[in-house]
């Protein structure tokens, strides 16, 4: 087949070879690359190309499996897989199965992008395999057509798909049964549960439901207000608090020093930290959203010397690094910890340049997105960081999204 020659409608028999970025999967047919949906690394499929732009690669979803993976399950949610509900993309996969892949694509992202020769394991969450990785989702985003119909939507579309449940979602959300009404005049409902019983929702932007949310992690009590920002796996915060937490008490931290939580949120870690080294600790928790700033200012107020601050972590470090004396030296001290919890971009050279700067003894940083995190490894790593931990874990099991968690030392 010619490599100029548009292939879209072709349908070709391909061989899976490995698992790539974005819960996709790579094969290779006439020179090109072709990336594959639904499929596994060595099954052999017949695939229709949905989509060429030309040059090296095409997209394509699978129209038969002519040799399957032993790792192949039949499908959980009936209405999700090739042209289904989007948001389970995993689901033909066997759980365990599901992890390893995803350590590929850690281990490969690490390798490519940072020069790191490190698999790690990707850990379950506490309970997952007991349930097959289901009921975990504590919020919930459905969509509504013009005809009412509510339901996530379609992979690659806007295309609002009915289900009858929702399997991912805790228990609390599928016996609210959103999916199974109609709705008028609706674009958007947003769900969400805490660890303490409320139950809220948005119809587009109108909260229902109770105002606020209670959650429990780690020994600390949170607010949380309409909007802000909670991990969605039930079992996730004290997951990550735990882990960020242990890597700290591996290092050790300096309670006078002038520790940070940027992307701080309504202060998980601030406090969880505050909770595990003592109330003596001094950290300043940094979040751009004016709500959640707010609640964190309520969280963390048993803390004396603990506070949070609404801006734009770029801004705020860089009003750091403009206090840098006229010898190259901060003027707050160099024996900080510094805890990061960026969004899926990841911190970017510009936060990453302005932690060079302002040089803290120890550096934890927590992702949702493997390419983002090893990007920004890369100079840490050359600025004279040194990587002394990463862990991973399975909070979004039956989806292609793993967390990770680093702990990089400075050197000197």
């Amino acid at each position: 087949m010619n490599k100029t020659t548009n292939w879209v409608g072709q349908n070709l028999t391909l061989t899976i070879d490995k698992v790539a970025h974005g819960g996709i999967f790579v094969a290779r047919h006439d020179g090109r690359v072709v990336f594959v949906s639904h499929v596994l690394p060595g099954e052999k499929v017949k695939a229709v190309v949905y989509e060429d732009r030309g040059g090296s690669f095409c997209r394509a979803e699978p129209t038969e499996i002519l040799e399957a993976s032993p790792d192949r399950v039949k499908h959980f949610w009936k209405q999700a897989g090739p042209s289904g509900a989007g948001g389970a993309e995993f689901g033909h996969i066997a759980l365990a199965r599901q992890r390893e892949l995803k350590a590929d694509v850690l281990e490969e992202a690490l390798d490519r992008m940072a020069g790191i020769k490190l698999r790690p394991v990707v850990e379950a969450a506490p309970g997952d395999d007991e349930v097959n990785g289901l009921g975990y989702r504590t919020r919930v985003q459905l969509h509504v057509d013009e005809a009412g119909t509510v339901g996530p939507y379609r992979e690659r579309s806007h295309d609002v798909v009915k289900v009858r449940d929702l399997p991912l979602a805790v228990e609390e959300i599928r016996e609210l049964e959103f999916q199974n009404k109609n709705f008028q005049d609706v674009k958007k409902i947003e769900v969400a549960v805490s660890s303490t019983g409320q139950v809220q929702w948005k119809i587009d932007k109108k909260l229902k439901g109770d105002e606020r949310l209670i959650e429990r992690a780690s020994g600390r009590t949170f607010r949380i207000s309409g909007g802000g920002f909670w991990q969605v796996h039930k079992k996730a915060a004290e997951v990550l608090t735990g882990a960020v937490n242990e890597m700290i008490a591996a290092v050790g931290i300096d309670l006078e020093a002038d520790n940070l939580d940027l992307y701080g949120g309504v202060g998980l870690f601030t406090g969880t930290i505050a909770a595990k080294f003592g109330k003596e600790l001094r950290m300043t928790s940094v979040e751009s959203f004016k709500v959640a700033t707010e609640d964190a200012t309520l969280n963390l107020a048993d803390l004396p010397r603990v506070k949070a601050v609404c801006s734009a972590t770029e801004r705020f470090l860089n009003e750091r690094v403009g206090n840098l004396d006229k010898g190259g030296k901060v003027a707050s001290p160099r024996n900080s910890t510094i805890v990061l919890d960026p969004p899926r971009a990841g911190a970017g050279a510009k936060v990453v340049n302005q932690l060079l700067a302002i040089s803290p003894a120890h550096i934890v940083y927590v992702a949702c997105d493997p390419v983002a995190l090893a990007r920004d490894l890369k100079p840490l790593l050359a600025g004279g960081y040194e990587l002394k931990a990463l862990r991973a874990f399975d909070l979004f099991p039956h989806t292609h999204h793993v967390e990770a968690v680093a702990s990089l030392v400075r050197k000197n």
